[in-house]
C-alpha cells in the first residue's frame, strides 16, 4: 500500500474505533515496509494488539498496540480527545515497560510523544494529509525502527538551565531599579507560577502570553491587567472571556504587581514563551536566594542541587524502606489474588485482597516527610516525587487485576518543614505545589481543582534549634512529628559562629546545648541531635541529612557518637563534592534510625558496620591515648593574622639591613600548612616574632615589624582577647613548648589535622608548621 492510497482510504473511512483501529494500524504497517504483529511475533510476547489488560466485558487493554522498547500506541475514535487518550497511555506507560515512545491516534490525527527519561518532552502532531510529507512518514517509520532517532536534543536540565538564565534577567533589571528583594521576589513568583500554570494548562492556553504582549506598549495597563488576572486567579471566576478556577494557596492573596520598564517586559515575553511545563522546579530556589541576597548576584541561576544528588540521600533512606514494605505486600497480594480471580467482586478472596493493597495505599498517603531546614523546598518536592511514582506503581498493579479507575492519594500536604526566612517558606509551598501538579500531568491525572494549590500550613516559619520568644528563657524547639527526617541543614564552622549567628544567640545555643553538642561544634550538627532525639523519642523513624565532610572527626563526631549509641547508622557517604554559594566544598551524608535496620552501605558498598568517623574498618575513634607519647605531638602554630608573606617579599627582606645589624633571618622563616603537605609547597614564608620577643626587640627588624604594623595590628585591635590586642606583633598561639622540642632537630615529622587519608612528610629547620599540621618532637 503506498502512502497516497492509505491517506484516502482512511480519509474516506467513517468507522468507529473498535472496527477500525486494528485494520489502520496493519495498514500503516504495509506502508511503511514494517511487519505486522502477528508476523513479527506470533507469541505476542514483545509485539502484539491489546496488551496488558483486560477490562470487564474485553475490549481496550493498557495499550492497543505495543511493541517492547519501541512504543505504546492508543487509538480513538475520529475527532475523539487525543490528550484523553494520551493521558490513558500515561498513566498505565510502566507497565508497558517504559517506551520511548508513546503514539496516540483517531485514525486522522497522529501524536508521537517522547518518552526519554531525563530529556524534555517533544511531540511530532500531523493528520493523514500530513503524510504527503516524507518527514512526517520517516517519524513513523523511525518509531517502528529506531525510536532513538527521535530522542530530544535538549536534556531537562539544559532546558532549566536556559529558562532561569532568562528570567534571572528579568530579576536584574528589577534589582538594578532598587526594588526591595522581598516585594520583587513575591511578584517574581507569581509570574514564574502563571507561566508554569499555562504551559501545563491550568490556565487556558496563550492566556498569559497573550495578556502580556497585548499591553506590551502600555506599562500601566500591563500593570492594571496583571493585578486583575492574580485576584481572579486567588479567587477564581472571569479574566475576559475566560474563567479561571480557584487557585489559593496564598500565593495570589495578594494583587500586588512592580510595574514593569519597556526591556522587562520584553524579558517577560521570552520567558513566556518557553516550556514551563518541563522545568525542575528545584532551581528556583537557588535562583530567588540569589536574588534576595545581593552578595550572590553573580551565582543566579548557575547552579542548583539536582535531582541525582538529592536521590543519593533520599533512594536509601525514605525510598528503600517503602519499596521493600511494597514488595512484601505484592508477594502477599499476589497469593491472595489466586484465590480472588475466580471469585466475584464483593467475595470474600477479593475483598481480602483489596484490603492488603489497600492499606499499603493507606500507608503511602499517612507518609509524613520532615525537612527541618527545607529552604526552598527541594527534598521535599523530591521526596513527594517518590511517593507518588510509588504509589503509581501501585496503582498499575491493581489495575491490571480488578480494572477499576483509581488517583493518586498522595497529596503535598504530608510533607512538613521548618524554614526561618519567610520568603524562603512561601517559595517551598510553590516549589512543592509545581513538582506535584508538573507530576500530575506527566503521569496522565487530572490536577486538583477549587482550590488548585491547598495551603500549605505544615511548613513553619521559625528556628528549628534555638526558640527565643522569650528571650530570657530560651528553649528548645519540638519538632512536628514525621516518620522521615531529611534535608540539609546550614553549614557554619567552629570560626565563624559568633561572627554569622552573633554572640548573644550562639552563647544561649552552647547553654542549651552543651551537655550533648560541644561547644563550637559546626552547626549542622544541631539538626543531627534533634533528628536523633525525635527518633529516640520515637516521634521519627529515619533521618538522612547532609554534613560538612568535617562531621566525621573531632568534636563534630561527638554527635554521630550519640547516634550510634541510641540507634545505628545504615548509609553513609564518607566524603562528597558538592556545591555551596557556588563555591566546591566536600560534605557527609548520613542515614540513621533506631537500629533497626541492619543492612549497612558506606560509599555505595555493603559493609558490617559504620563507625562514627563513617568508615567500616576498625573504629578508631574509640582508640586511646598512648601515655608514652604525651609531651610528643603538638597542633602546630596559630598566626591569627597575615604574618605569611609569598617568596618574593620575603627574598627582599632577606636582603635589607637593620640597624642591629641582625639579619632578618631571625624572624623571617619558611612556613608550611596542611596544603603544601597534602598538594605541592606553595613557597610561603611568615614572619614570626617567637613567643616572647619584646615590642622593642621587634621594631629593630624594620621591614617585618612595618609590614605586621600595617597587616596585622588593625585587626588585632578590635578583638576582645587582650593578649592578641596588646601583643599583636606576635603570633596568637605561638605554642612554646612545641618549638622548645623542634628546636634541637634538623628536622621533624608533620602529619596533616584534616585530609582524606593519613599523610606523613620530614619537614626541616627552620620551618615553622602551621596549625593545620601536627608536629612530633
Amino acid at each position: 500500500m503506498t502512502a497516497d492510497q492509505f491517506i484516502a482510504k482512511w480519509q474516506a473511512a467513517d468507522l468507529k474505533e473498535r472496527a477500525a483501529c486494528q485494520e489502520h494500524f496493519l495498514d500503516l504497517c504495509h506502508v511503511l515496509g514494517q511487519p505486522t504483529p502477528a508476523a513479527a511475533d506470533p507469541t505476542g510476547d514483545w509485539f502484539t494488539f491489546e496488551k496488558g489488560l483486560t477490562k470487564d466485558g474485553g475490549g481496550q487493554g493498557f495499550a492497543d498496540v505495543w511493541r517492547r522498547g519501541f512504543f505504546g500506541w492508543e487509538y480513538k475514535g475520529k475527532k475523539k480527545d487525543l490528550k484523553a487518550a494520551y493521558q490513558q497511555l500515561s498513566q498505565y506507560r510502566e507497565a508497558l515497560g517504559n517506551p520511548p515512545l508513546l503514539v496516540v491516534c483517531d485514525l486522522d490525527r497522529f501524536e508521537v510523544h517522547t518518552n526519554f527519561t531525563g530529556t524534555v518532552k517533544e511531540v511530532h502532531a500531523f493528520d493523514l494529509a500530513g503524510l504527503h510529507d516524507p518527514a512526517n512518514l520517516q517519524v513513523l517509520r523511525w518509531a517502528f525502527t529506531d525510536p532513538d532517532r527521535l530522542r530530544p536534543g535538549r536534556t531537562q536540565k539544559q532546558v532549566t538551565e536556559d529558562i532561569a538564565g532568562r528570567f534571572a534577567r528579568l530579576a536584574d533589571g528589577l534589582h538594578a531599579r532598587g526594588v526591595e528583594p522581598v516585594t520583587a521576589g513575591h511578584f517574581l513568583m507569581k509570574l514564574m507560577f502563571c507561566m508554569f500554570a499555562e504551559d501545563i494548562e491550568l490556565l487556558p492556553e496563550g492566556l498569559f502570553l497573550d495578556t502580556v504582549e497585548a499591553a506590551k506598549g502600555n506599562q500601566a495597563e500591563l500593570t492594571e491587567v496583571l493585578a486583575e488576572l492574580f485576584a481572579r486567579m486567588n479567587g477564581g471566576g472571569r479574566f475576559g472571556r475566560e474563567k479561571l478556577p480557584r487557585f489559593n494557596g496564598h500565593l495570589f492573596a495578594d494583587g500586588d504587581v512592580v510595574p514593569l520598564t519597556r526591556s522587562e517586559i520584553a524579558e517577560l515575553i521570552d520567558c513566556a514563551k518557553c516550556d514551563w511545563s518541563q522545568v525542575e522546579p528545584s532551581i528556583f530556589g537557588t535562583l530567588f536566594e540569589r536574588l534576595l541576597d545581593p552578595a550572590k548576584r553573580s551565582q543566579l541561576g548557575a547552579h542548583y542541587t539536582s535531582r541525582e544528588d538529592i536521590d543519593t540521600l533520599l533512594l536509601p533512606v525514605l525510598v528503600a524502606p517503602l519499596r521493600r514494605e511494597w514488595d512484601a505486600t505484592r508477594a502477599a497480594a499476589d497469593t491472595l489474588w489466586a484465590k480472588a480471580a475466580k471469585g466475584k467482586p464483593g467475595s470474600k478472596p477479593r475483598l481480602a485482597f483489596e484490603n492488603a493493597v489497600g492499606t499499603f495505599l493507606k500507608r503511602l498517603a499517612d507518609t509524613t516527610v520532615l525537612d527541618p531546614a527545607c529552604g526552598s523546598g527541594n527534598f521535599l518536592y523530591v521526596a513527594l516525587f517518590h511517593l507518588l511514582d510509588l504509589e503509581k506503581e501501585v496503582l498499575t498493579y491493581l489495575a491490571g487485576k480488578d480494572q477499576r479507575q483509581r488517583f493518586p492519594g498522595v497529596r503535598p500536604t504530608q510533607l512538613r518543614g521548618i524554614e526561618r526566612n519567610p520568603f524562603a517558606r512561601e517559595l517551598a509551598q510553590v516549589v512543592i505545589w509545581i513538582g506535584f501538579l508538573q507530576w500530575m500531568r506527566f503521569n496522565g491525572f487530572v490536577a486538583p481543582s477549587d482550590p488548585v494549590l491547598d495551603p500549605m500550613d505544615s511548613i513553619e516559619c521559625r528556628d528549628a534549634v534555638l526558640d527565643l520568644t522569650d528571650p530570657a528563657h530560651p528553649r528548645e524547639p519540638d519538632w512536628p512529628a514525621a516518620e522521615f527526617v531529611v534535608g540539609n541543614p546550614p553549614f557554619l564552622g567552629t570560626k565563624k559562629l559568633r561572627g554569622e549567628l552573633g554572640d548573644d544567640y550562639t552563647l544561649k545555643l552552647f547553654k542549651l546545648y552543651g551537655d550533648r553538642i560541644p561547644n563550637f561544634s559546626d552547626l549542622c550538627c544541631y539538626w543531627f541531635e534533634k533528628a536523633r532525639a525525635s527518633i529516640a523519642g520515637a516521634r521519627s523513624k529515619r533521618a538522612g541529612l547532609i554534613a560538612t565532610q568535617g562531621i566525621r572527626g573531632g568534636e563534630n563526631r561527638t554527635v554521630l557518637e550519640r547516634i550510634r549509641e541510641t540507634g545505628g547508622i545504615f548509609f553513609a557517604v564518607s566524603d562528597q563534592d558538592w556545591v555551596l554559594d557556588g563555591a566546591n566544598v566536600h560534605i557527609s551524608m548520613v542515614g540513621f534510625d533506631d537500629g533497626t535496620d541492619t543492612s549497612r552501605v558506606l560509599d555505595g558498598t555493603p559493609v558490617g558496620v559504620i563507625n562514627p568517623n563513617l568508615t567500616a574498618a576498625a573504629d578508631t575513634t574509640l582508640a586511646t591515648k598512648l601515655v608514652a607519647n604525651r609531651g610528643i605531638g603538638f597542633v602546630g602554630d596559630v598566626k591569627s593574622g597575615s604574618f605569611d608573606i609569598p617568596l618574593a617579599d620575603a627574598v627582599s627582606m632577606l636582603h635589607e639591613p637593620n640597624p642591629h645589624l641582625r639579619p632578618n633571618s631571625d624572624v623571617i622563616v619558611p612556613w608550611v600548612n596542611g596544603l603544601d603537605v597534602t598538594r605541592r609547597p606553595r613557597d610561603f614564608w611568615i614572619i614570626d616574632f617567637g613567643d616572647a620577643m619584646s615590642l622593642d626587640d621587634a621594631e629593630l627588624y624594620e621591614r617585618p615589624i612595618a609590614h605586621v604594623r600595617k597587616q596585622v595590628k588593625p585587626l588585632r585591635d578590635q578583638v576582645k582577647r587582650a593578649a592578641y590586642r596588646d601583643y599583636w606583633w606576635v603570633h596568637a598561639e605561638p605554642c612554646e613548648v612545641m618549638r622548645r622540642k623542634l628546636d634541637p632537630l634538623d628536622r621533624y615529622l608533620v602529619t596533616t589535622v584534616v585530609s582524606k587519608h593519613r599523610l606523613f612528610a620530614w619537614l626541616a629547620a627552620p620551618i615553622l608548621p602551621d596549625h593545620q599540621l601536627i608536629a612530633f618532637g
